[in-house]
């Protein structure tokens, strides 16, 4: 028999994503159940030649299925990821609710998909930034072991939903134009802009994100006492996240065994050609579900420092693809 399937948020940018993959998989899916909100119920949605409809979410919605990848915030799987594990389903779960539960694994398959041997019916997906962060920094931190990383991130606005997409796009109209410029879903201007990411300043000096990005990549690698500092900024980018960072190794690693170390690392692209001025970009990083590494270079103000600079789709590596890998390595 196949596989029953479950979206939740299928209409939305991580769930139309995740419906592509699984028609590319060549995965036995014989049923694939769509879930939006009241307003999207009766549109359908194209998967492997049929028109799916769009179902509102009920208490009785998941019977039946084998896994439900959820797409909807963390207050729809707060309330319905019990019921549809209680329902007999395995969760994925793109939302944050419980990426810092101590019962609930954190995965990132090229990195510790051997926790999902401790999966007890949900399964978390980490935070586009840290999943798309700890693909590049495991390989390494296997060979030298990373003592500090800190990163500061250039983040596209498709991380903050299709409304944040529309504003830049909006946005870069009313500037050609010169109508005036209203931010209405971010805090400030967009356009020609970047600011600090618009999640909330903690009482620890860091914004949510930033929290984020820290609290998860040392759940990913076991690691707690990693020293780790992030910046988050927002910038006038549609897709795909990019990440400059400076890690310090237990071990002495120069650029070129670095680069050999990434070259043959899962998950990850090495673009990285200084003659010709070839690094990773947004754009070149948009649409592929690697990660991809440039810029490696030694950092000159430490024995034991590596600099590079990436690029990620955070739609496909940082939600929906790794969302799809946890299902294939559950199988």
């Amino acid at each position: 028999m196949g596989l029953k399937i479950g979206i939740v948020g299928a209409t939305g940018a991580v769930g139309v994503e995740a419906i592509k993959l699984l028609e590319e998989s060549k995965l036995p899916i014989s049923e694939l159940r769509l879930f939006a909100s009241s307003r999207s119920v009766g549109k359908k949605i194209g998967f492997l030649g049929e028109e799916l409809p769009i179902a509102e979410l009920s208490f009785h919605a998941f019977k039946g299925l084998d896994f439900v990848i959820f797409s909807a915030g963390s207050s729809v799987s707060q309330q319905f990821a019990p019921i549809a594990k209680e329902s007999g389903a395995i969760v994925i779960d793109n939302s944050s609710f419980f990426r810092l539960q101590p019962n609930v694994p954190l995965v990132v398959p090229e990195v510790n998909k051997e926790d999902l041997k401790s999966h007890k019916g949900i399964i978390a997906n980490p935070n586009c930034t840290a999943a798309i962060l700890s693909v590049a920094l495991w390989p390494i931190h296997l060979v030298a072991t990373i003592e500090r990383v800190i990163v500061s991130t250039y983040q596209a606005v498709s991380g903050a939903g299709a409304k944040a997409i529309l504003e830049l796009e909006t946005q870069l109209r009313h500037f050609v134009y010169g109508k005036p410029i209203v931010p209405e879903v971010f805090p400030e201007q967009i356009a020609f802009n970047v600011f600090s990411h618009n999640s909330p300043v903690t009482e620890n000096g860091y914004n949510g994100e930033e929290n984020k990005v820290m609290q998860e990549i040392r759940k990913i690698f076991h690691y707690p006492n990693l020293n780790i500092c992030a910046t988050c900024i927002r910038v006038p980018v549609f897709r795909a996240h990019s990440e400059s960072v400076v890690i310090e190794t237990a071990k002495k690693l120069d650029a070129q065994q670095t680069r050999s170390i990434l070259s043959k690392a899962p998950g990850v692209l090495v673009v990285d050609d200084p003659q010709n001025g070839y690094f990773p970009t947004p754009l070149k990083a948009s649409g592929k579900k690697e990660v991809l590494v440039g810029r490696i270079r030694e950092d000159l103000s430490h024995p034991r420092g590596i600099a590079f600079f990436l690029s990620g789709d955070q739609l496909l590596k940082g939600a929906a693809w790794n969302a799809v890998q946890i299902l294939q390595a559950l199988l």
